[in-house]
């Protein structure tokens, strides 16, 4: 049985209940269908991360069937629901954690507005204020990657580094968003299909009309910084880990 500090088993049981919880938002909001989709969480204080088992049922998900991995994405032997196969994208999970260390939580859905989009291969242009607010410009379109290693991982963290967007549609396939924890990178994944779906049928209607750069950087900052708790739940967020 492994066993880990006090500390880090609090850590450890709070993330495992919050990853299964969240998973209900993902049906909830209509993000996923069956069994697809994930969402992950870092452990605060240790080198470890919980992501869900792969095709089990969302309603029979509970934070005792959680699995807990390693940034290598190596499940941790002797740990409740170590005895499952975890996601099928937990490499890609792994890599985003081992190269994104300011990311607490990662999300991947099949929302059916995103997945248009990246199955033409196209970013979704910022041409609305709740994209500018959220993600800060456009969303970007990640390369074409085979699920099954770290090859995923590798175009979100190609994608997103430098980039303000926490959301990236990975081409062919669909979102993968990021947060400061798992409930940060879930909002971004019910924010990125409720833009595509927006800016779709906008764009069905008509000309798009673009929002100014300038324009889009201030209602980023304002909306990052001032606007509502946002700043004292991220740095709530940051302090934990």
């Amino acid at each position: 049985m492994t066993t880990f500090s006090p500390e880090i088993e609090a850590s450890i049981a709070a993330v495992r209940a919050d990853v299964a919880r969240l998973h209900a938002e993902l049906v909830r909001y209509e993000l996923i269908v069956w069994t697809g989709g994930n969402v992950s969480g870092r452990v605060p204080g240790a080198d470890l991360f919980v992501i869900k088992p792969s095709g089990v049922s969302y309603d029979d998900l509970a934070p005792e069937n959680m699995i807990l991995c390693d940034l290598d994405g190596t499940v941790i032997a002797g740990t409740a629901g170590s005895d499952r196969s975890p996601s099928s994208d937990t490499a890609a999970h792994a890599y985003v954690y081992r190269n994104m260390p300011e990311v607490g939580g990662v999300v991947h859905t099949h929302s059916t507005f995103a997945v248009a989009w990246a199955a033409r291969g196209e970013e979704i242009p910022c041409v609305i204020t709740a994209m500018a607010d959220e993600f800060g410009g456009p969303i970007p379109v990640g390369p074409f990657a085979i699920i099954g290693d770290d090859s995923i991982g590798r175009g979100i963290v190609e994608t997103l580094t430098g980039h303000r967007s926490r959301a990236v549609l990975m081409q062919n396939h669909g979102p993968f968003t990021i947060g400061v924890n798992a409930k940060d990178a879930v909002k971004a994944a019910v924010m990125v299909e409720d833009v595509a779906r927006t800016v779709h049928y906008a764009r069905e209607a008509g000309p798009l009309i673009p929002i100014p750069q300038e324009a889009i950087d201030a209602l980023y900052d304002r909306y990052q910084n001032v606007y509502g708790q946002s700043t004292d739940e991220r740095r709530d967020a940051e302090d934990a880990r």
